[in-house]
């Protein structure tokens, strides 16, 4: 899982101010492979939908990853026919290694792809990337489970996509309805600093995008949509399910272990300037206080369990002191992990130093407690001792909260980030990984579409930073040409 290269905080979103000259707004990317007979009428389409409807300036890029029958030509004769198209060549195939390539090479402030047989009514087109253009979210996707989508299918697909929607949902916990629609888009500023961490080069890229992004606090915008299955498609379950899995293993593995370093990609609270002086937002109040009564429910049994055990051998002042240690232990671990969503060994040593703190605050109630019902009855009934230590407990638990939440486990303190107007060069590591800027990216005024410029790929970029996972320093020259979406075998 890639943890370098990525820049600090996002700025806050702001609204791309409408105007003329410039690029084009919105680039809408077609990853094809051996489209020979659907790339033309996909993309005559989408351009007389674009022109009919679209307000700014666009560009259709079709990404071609390594196609071997005449697909390369037909992208060129499109390219050379139509001027809001381009055509861009990979010589290797994987829809993820095509839109990332393309996404990092794009000027336009909003990325966008769909699949070449349009299976997604284009009326949605224009819903996708509003609030990415208004500055309201910083990804957009189509969903075909939504309860107002329409949706026309065999029921094999079905399965497969609702099965696997619902794995994401298990393992991942993740809140998107649809990873696997064919109909996204991003900001630009966004995919600078996100692409970088995502792996995957294949048809995992959309998941592992979407989950890295949610779980950083990225805004996703869902759109019902209307999709028609696409007969001719084949699918491939048993190889497909395979990789998919392999994926969510792989980023579940990431996120647990803390690998990733989430805070780097999150947003500042709001894009109004007096929301930017708000530097300390809660997060997650009701959350954390959910999680932590599940945990301290589980650790009181645990606790009443040991005392149970241990006071078979020892005094009750000895039995009380031995399994609220143990337990305290066990608590404050899962607490870290659960309820406060802390991960990796990083800091884990002084948290349970912190807690055994806390412990020896809950161990002075609890004992306090049995003195003063020792000192009341020299014989008392296990069942009162029970009773006893309960009412101490839920007194300490509340105690302990609230020193998890602002000692052991606070929030943390991040400087606000004010939005500037800077633009400049992206800077290079000294490995030729790119440095993004922390600050807002400058867009200039949104173009009117009589004045989008031809916009030609035909330049050198680094082709570890754009088409795979090695971020060398070696370029290579990119041959004007195009991807797809569609690969036969795809079950989506």
């Amino acid at each position: 899982m890639r943890t370098d290269s990525s820049p600090g905080n996002l700025p806050a979103r702001e609204h791309l101010p409408a105007g003329a000259a410039g690029a084009p707004v919105l680039d809408v990317v077609i990853p094809v492979y051996n489209e020979e007979k659907d790339l033309q009428p996909c993309v005559l389409r989408l351009h007389e939908h674009l022109k009919r409807t679209f307000p700014y300036a666009f560009r259709i890029t079709i990404a071609d990853n390594a196609s071997t029958d005449t697909t390369p030509q037909v992208a060129s004769r499109l390219e050379a026919e139509i001027a809001e198209v381009s055509n861009f060549r990979l010589e290797q195939k994987g829809r993820g290694r095509a839109l990332r390539t393309v996404w990092s090479a794009s000027d336009a402030p909003i990325l966008a792809y769909m699949d070449v047989d349009l299976s997604t009514d284009l009326n949605a087109l224009l819903p996708l990337v509003a609030p990415l253009i208004s500055g309201h979210s910083d990804l957009a996707i189509g969903s075909r489970l939504a309860r107002s989508s329409r949706v026309v299918r065999g029921p094999k697909r079905e399965f497969i996509s609702r099965s696997y929607n619902l794995i994401l949902r298990g393992s991942l916990q993740a809140r998107f309805s649809d990873a696997q629609c064919g109909f996204k888009a991003i900001r630009r500023d966004v995919a600078q600093v996100l692409l970088p961490m995502v792996e995957d080069t294949g048809w995992f890229f959309d998941t592992e995008m979407l989950v890295i992004a949610e779980r950083a606090g990225l805004r996703i915008h869902e759109v019902p949509v209307d999709w028609v299955d696409d007969p001719d498609s084949t699918v491939h379950i048993v190889k497909t399910a395979t990789e998919d899995l392999k994926g969510v293993w792989r980023v579940g593995r990431a996120l647990a272990t803390g690998s990733l370093p989430l805070d780097r990609i999150t947003r500042p609270f709001g894009d109004d300037p007096r929301d930017r002086e708000i530097q300390d937002v809660p997060k997650g109040l009701a959350r954390q206080l959910v999680g932590f009564c599940v945990v301290g429910g589980l650790s009181t049994l645990f606790y009443l369990l040991l005392y149970s055990v241990f006071r078979q051998f020892g005094g009750s002042q000895v039995a009380n002191a031995l399994a609220l240690l143990v337990s305290a232990v066990a608590n404050t671990a899962a607490n870290r992990r659960l309820t406060f969503g802390v991960r990796g060994g990083g800091s884990a040593v002084r948290h349970q130093a912190q807690g055994l703190v806390v412990f020896g605050i809950g161990l002075a109630l609890t004992s306090g407690s049995l003195a003063a019902l020792n000192a009341a009855s020299s014989d008392p009934a296990h069942s009162t001792e029970l009773a006893v230590l309960i009412a101490a407990n839920l007194a300490a638990t509340v105690l302990r909260f609230l020193l998890f939440r602002a000692w052991v486990f606070p929030e943390r303190r991040e400087s606000t980030v004010v939005a500037s107007h800077q633009p400049g060069p992206v800077p290079s590591s000294p490995t030729g990984s790119p440095q993004y800027p922390t600050r807002q990216l400058s867009y200039a005024p949104l173009p009117q579409r009589p004045t989008a410029p031809r916009y030609s790929y035909d330049t050198q970029i680094r082709a570890g930073d754009a088409a795979d996972q090695t971020w060398r320093d070696a370029t290579v020259q990119l041959q004007p040409v195009r991807p797809s979406d569609n690969t036969p075998g795809d079950p989506r």
